[in-house]
C-alpha cells in the first residue's frame, strides 16, 4: 500500500477534509470530533448517514451473504463506517477483524464500535502495507471496499491473503467501476474465480470471488419422501 495511504488516513484523523473518493475508506471524519461531547456525535452520526446514503453498504453485505456467526475480514477498515454494517450483520456469533496500516484510525474504529455496541465483535489489527495479517483458514469472508487499488501488487497481496479463507470462504472487492478490471485481473492471478458480481450503486460495483479450486458450495439434501399411507 502506498505512503499515500497513510497520509490519507492521517489527514482524516487529524479533522483534514479530502475530497470523495480520496482514498481511505471512511469518508470525512475526525478524532477531534470525539472529545467534544455532542459537537462530536453529530458529526459521527452525520458521516455514517452520508456514507450509508452514498456507499449503500447492504449491497455488500447482501452480495456476501453475511449473517449471524460469520468470521470476517473487513481490510483498510478505516474509523469503521463500513465495519459497523459487518459487525451488525454478523451478530450474534460472529466476529469481525478490522485491519488498518495506520493505529490512530483504529482507535477511532473501536471508539465507533463501542458507541455502537460492537466492541465485543469487532477487533481492531494493525499490519504492514504488504501483509493481510490474517490466520490460516479462519475467515468465511474477506472484505476490500475501496482499498485494493492502493496495493502495491494487488496480485501478490490476494496470493498471501488467499490461505486465510475457509474452503467455501469469499472474496468480495466492492470499487469505482473504472477500477474493475485491475480488480478482476489481479483477483484471477491470484487464484480466485468470479463467481457473482452487482452494480446496483451508481459508478460502482461489488464483484465476489472464491478460490479457483474450491469445490461447489453443496446444497442441502432433497427431503426425504413422505411414506405412503397404507390402507
Amino acid at each position: 500500500m502506498r505512503a499515500a495511504v497513510r497520509l490519507a488516513c492521517l489527514a482524516l484523523v487529524a479533522g483534514v477534509a479530502l475530497a470523495p473518493g480520496a482514498g481511505c475508506k471512511s469518508e470525512p471524519t475526525g478524532a477531534a470530533g470525539k472529545a467534544s461531547g455532542q459537537a462530536g456525535s453529530d458529526r459521527d452520526d452525520g458521516d455514517q448517514s452520508l456514507f450509508d446514503r452514498e456507499r449503500q453498504p447492504e449491497v455488500i453485505i447482501n452480495a456476501l451473504g453475511l449473517g449471524p456467526g460469520k468470521q470476517v475480514a473487513d481490510i483498510g477498515a478505516g474509523t469503521g463506517l463500513l465495519t459497523v454494517h459487518v459487525a451488525r450483520a454478523v451478530t450474534p456469533g460472529g466476529r469481525v477483524v478490522a485491519t488498518d496500516i495506520d493505529k490512530a484510525v483504529l482507535e477511532y474504529l473501536h471508539a465507533r464500535m463501542v458507541a455502537a455496541g460492537f466492541d465485543h465483535v469487532v477487533e481492531g489489527r494493525v499490519v504492514a502495507p504488504d501483509d493481510p495479517g490474517l490466520e490460516p483458514g479462519r475467515f468465511d469472508a474477506i472484505l476490500l471496499a475501496q482499498v485494493d487499488h492502493y496495493f502495491d501488487d494487488r496480485t501478490a497481496w490476494l496470493a498471501r491473503a488467499a490461505p486465510a479463507l475457509k474452503p467455501a470462504g469469499k472474496l468480495a472487492i466492492a470499487n469505482r467501476l473504472h477500477l474493475r478490471a485491475a480488480a478482476v485481473a489481479a483477483a484471477e492471478a491470484a487464484g480466485f474465480r468470479l463467481v457473482t458480481e452487482v452494480a446496483d450503486v451508481p459508478g460502482q460495483f461489488v464483484a465476489v470471488f472464491e478460490l479457483a479450486g474450491a469445490p461447489p458450495a453443496t446444497p442441502p439434501p432433497p427431503p426425504p419422501p413422505k411414506a405412503k399411507a397404507t390402507p
